[in-house]
């Protein structure tokens, strides 16, 4: 059995075109998830340390025991717990990004906005 991980907003509307999409980006059998509210500018501005090692210690189980082949970080339209326009999340997202890749060294990490529509759109990272 193959496993990736999604960090994903803990809102219900995301989960299933998340891991329909993760399921095939990454060919897997198993999705991890790892849900907050906005977890996208949690990540991104690292304010709150214990809820940020909190995403990276459950992240590193998946990892570890699962073998996850690749992690996504998630943002998407209507978000309670990130209520910033699309094009804030998408810089969110981008630094959620690149401090993942940070941590958690060789495992794939990518974006995704999940739109109004709520299809899913992979982000790329500029820099």
């Amino acid at each position: 059995m193959r496993f990736c991980t999604v960090i994903n907003c803990m809102d219900g509307r995301v989960q299933l075109p998340v891991i329909t999409y993760l399921k095939q980006r990454f060919n897997v059998d198993h999705v991890d998830s790892i849900t907050e509210p906005g977890p996208n500018i949690i990540l991104a501005e690292q304010n709150n340390y214990f809820l940020v090692q909190s995403i990276i210690d459950r992240l590193k189980i998946s990892i570890e025991k699962h073998k996850s082949v690749g992690v996504a970080v998630v943002g998407h339209h209507d978000c309670a717990g990130n209520p910033s326009p699309k094009e804030e999340q998408i810089v969110h997202i981008q630094k959620a990004m690149a401090f993942l890749r940070q941590q958690i060294g060789d495992t794939k990490v990518i974006g995704l906005w999940v739109d109004q529509n709520w299809v899913v759109n992979e982000i790329m990272l500029h820099g």
